[in-house]
């Protein structure tokens, strides 16, 4: 599938929220090409609601961008599988969960980095993101080594058992935001995990 097609090391345009939209991705693009790239943050439920029209816009996308990957939050599960039947019609070349957005509005509604406190959920939405893949696109996850402390190594296994295709680690608790250096350390552990 498309994460062990690419030839290492490869290079990603990261996902950031107001910033990796449509016109963004196609100056980059002409600058110097990445293996990889990801939309904007895109909330599931706010992809169904009546103010759907411009939550959809994070997902536009060119018809030569084929190496796009949509990055989706929230907490909703049937939500994620409805998200992810779209993303895969729209012709995305993968979908990521965010689990790590430190983000305190956000935290505070249970999604992205509050979802390491919630191991359940967490599981429930990959599985959910898995059916409405259906195998048709690969599943990744973007998250940090801990949420208020470190647990690497019981977090990332974790999410490793659940059969995503990809991991991408912030080598940050989410209380740290990115204040304090990378633990480069943790990043090591979760490699050899």
């Amino acid at each position: 599938m498309f994460w062990k097609n690419l030839k290492k090391p490869f290079v990603c345009l990261a996902p950031m929220e107001g910033v990796t939209d449509i016109a963004f991705r196609q100056v980059v693009s002409e600058c110097g090409e990445p293996d990889v790239y990801f939309t904007e943050f895109v909330n599931v439920t706010g992809m169904f609601s009546r103010g759907s029209e411009s939550v959809l816009m994070s997902l536009r996308k060119r018809a030569e961008e084929k190496k796009l990957i949509a990055q989706l939050w929230g907490t909703d599960v049937n939500d994620f599988r409805k998200a992810t039947e779209l993303v895969v019609e729209m012709g995305f070349a993968g979908v990521d969960v965010n689990m790590g957005c430190p983000v305190r509005k956000i935290v505070n509604k249970g999604s992205c980095s509050a979802l390491i406190n919630n191991p359940k959920l967490a599981r429930e939405i990959i599985n959910s993101v898995k059916e409405g893949a259906n195998g048709r696109i690969p599943v990744s996850v973007k998250t940090r080594i801990g949420f208020s402390e470190i647990v690497t190594e019981k977090w990332i296994r974790f999410l490793l058992e659940s059969g995503i295709d990809a991991l991408t680690i912030h080598g940050r608790t989410a209380a740290e935001e990115s204040r304090v250096p990378c633990h480069w350390d943790e990043i090591g552990k979760a490699v050899k995990i």
